[in-house]
């Protein structure tokens, strides 16, 4: 386990075009919902970019911190944090003035049932941060999930590519950008839109679900037969060199993996390395919800850890009985229930 511990932490280091630009980059970072499933490994990137910049920068964490540990873990690697929740308007008040801001604040899984915390967690509290942080930059994550499905054969929805949300999900994650656009025009804020789809790491994400679906001699349903994968190290560079590139009006930008995948040839690969038969069920559509993140390999190069990289050490991981998080991404779901 420790050799494969090694790299995986090898893999999540910053690289030195990261350092380069944290160097450069004036103010401190905050990192708001850092508590979530990308947050952590997040602010620990900043933290050690800012380290290796030799700058004085500090890098916030801020979460409710429902999760036992985590806040004194961070706290134990640098990160100043934080325990708010970000809704109570007193505890968003208090925060310090940061010049550049990451939001990550959000919910998705659970939606169905919970409709109206989902907006107010997407949509109406995005127009409160808005406000609170006009004078910073801000990165706003968000999702793919705002892009309607497209046919294989197209490579993914563009930037130019308009939203057509399936779900209430979707539609309250397009209500969070509309409102982050609209404070943005209004405060002179600027803002770039970090259209995620899909972040992955050994912990949690679509090949970690794969994998372990053809472990555990589990079926796999084609119904989406076909992804973008990206390493969450990968993706957290790249939302952080996004402060660079914030502006206004705000820009909108895909991340993801450069390969449409077969989700059929994903567990054909894990099956031959657990020695394996995958099951499945359903067949493949001619559409999947896809992104094409060309634009941000033009601003970023591509990303350091490759598709099959990523296969092998999850493998590696999940043979070693590595930690994991349960939080599926659903990445099956085409009517938006989640």
């Amino acid at each position: 386990m420790k050799e494969i511990e090694s790299l995986y932490h090898q893999l999540l280091a910053p690289s030195d075009e990261l350092v380069s630009e944290i160097a450069a980059l004036d103010g401190d970072i905050m990192i708001l919902g850092v508590g979530g499933k990308m947050g952590p490994s997040l602010a620990k990137l900043a933290r050690q970019a800012v380290e290796k910049s030799g700058t004085k920068k500090k890098v916030f964490g801020v979460a409710r911190f429902s999760e036992p540990g985590l806040q004194e873990e961070l706290s134990s690697n640098g990160i100043e944090t934080i325990k708010a929740d970000l809704l109570e308007d007193l505890h968003l008040q208090a925060l310090p003035a940061v010049k550049n801001v990451l939001y990550l604040a959000g919910t998705k899984f659970g939606t169905t049932g919970k409709e109206s915390f989902t907006w107010a967690m997407n949509a109406y509290l995005p127009g409160r941060v808005a406000q609170q942080f006009s004078d910073s930059r801000i990165v706003v994550f968000s999702t793919g999930n705002v892009y309607p499905l497209t046919p294989i054969t197209m490579g993914g929805a563009d930037e130019q590519v308009q939203p057509q949300p399936i779900g209430e999900y979707a539609q309250s994650c397009l209500g969070r950008e509309r409102l982050f656009q609209y404070y943005g025009g209004k405060n002179n804020t600027p803002t770039l839109i970090y259209r995620l789809n899909y972040a992955n790491d050994v912990t949690y994400g679509v090949l970690l679900e794969i994998a372990r679906s053809v472990k555990e001699k589990r079926a796999i349903d084609l119904s989406m037969g076909h992804v973008n994968v990206i390493w969450q190290g990968d993706a957290n560079e790249f939302a952080l060199r996004s402060f660079n590139f914030c502006s206004v009006p705000s820009k909108i930008l895909n991340i993801a993996g450069p390969e449409t995948i077969s989700v059929r040839w994903l567990a054909n690969q894990f099956g031959n390395l657990f020695r394996e038969t995958p099951k499945f069920i359903n067949e493949e559509r001619d559409t999947a919800l896809l992104s094409n993140a060309a634009e941000s390999f033009r601003l970023f190069g591509y990303p350091k850890v490759p598709l099959k990289k990523m296969i092998e050490l999850i493998v590696g991981w999940i043979n070693e009985g590595g930690k994991t998080i349960n939080k599926p991404t659903h990445f099956q779901e085409r009517a938006g229930q989640f």
